[in-house]
């Protein structure tokens, strides 16, 4: 059935949001009031969706974006503090060196592969959400993660960013 509510169908939504907010701030309990943060903005303001502007998912990073500013500003704990993670070691220590590897970018970098990997969205997407073409996105993400293979090493930690997903939100 079709629908204008942007919110009709919230399950994947709800992940793809949390995946965006945990790569930018870490598993736990930051990315879920993040994700939750977002949530509740985009019921608030659902009226104001626009479908014509883009699918919802997108919508809702660009409300996630906000959200994860607003989380990232108020935050104490330092970036080396050491991520907890519940997975089994070998992907736990993966996990710990591309969170450090993303920190090692600049924030531009971070933003697009968080939208890229994180909220999955296509380079256009990107490219409509932040007011950049499509190329540039694609040139800018290539060159990101290049930079994140090198911070990796080559000693064979180098991981695409997709591999290493954040667990969904529970």
């Amino acid at each position: 059935m079709f629908t204008r509510d942007p919110l009709a169908n919230p399950d994947a939504l709800i992940r793809r949001v949390y995946s965006y907010c945990a790569y930018r701030l870490g598993d736990g309990p930051e990315a879920e009031d993040a994700t939750s943060d977002t949530f509740e903005r985009a019921l608030r303001y659902r009226s104001s969706y626009d479908r014509k502007k883009g699918p919802p998912a997108a919508w809702l990073i660009g409300i996630a974006r906000r959200c994860v500013d607003d989380v990232a500003s108020s935050r104490l704990q330092t970036v080396d503090e050491p991520i907890e993670e519940a997975a089994p070691e070998r992907d736990a220590a993966l996990r710990i060196d591309l969170a450090r590897a993303v920190t090692a970018l600049d924030e531009r970098d971070r933003e697009l592969v968080a939208l890229r990997y994180g909220a999955d969205l296509t380079a256009r997407q990107i490219g409509e959400l932040l007011g950049l073409r499509t190329n540039a996105v694609e040139v800018a993400l290539h060159r990101a993660l290049a930079r994140l293979r090198h911070e990796l090493g080559s000693d064979g930690r180098a991981v695409e960013p997709r591999t290493l997903q954040p667990e969904p939100a529970r």
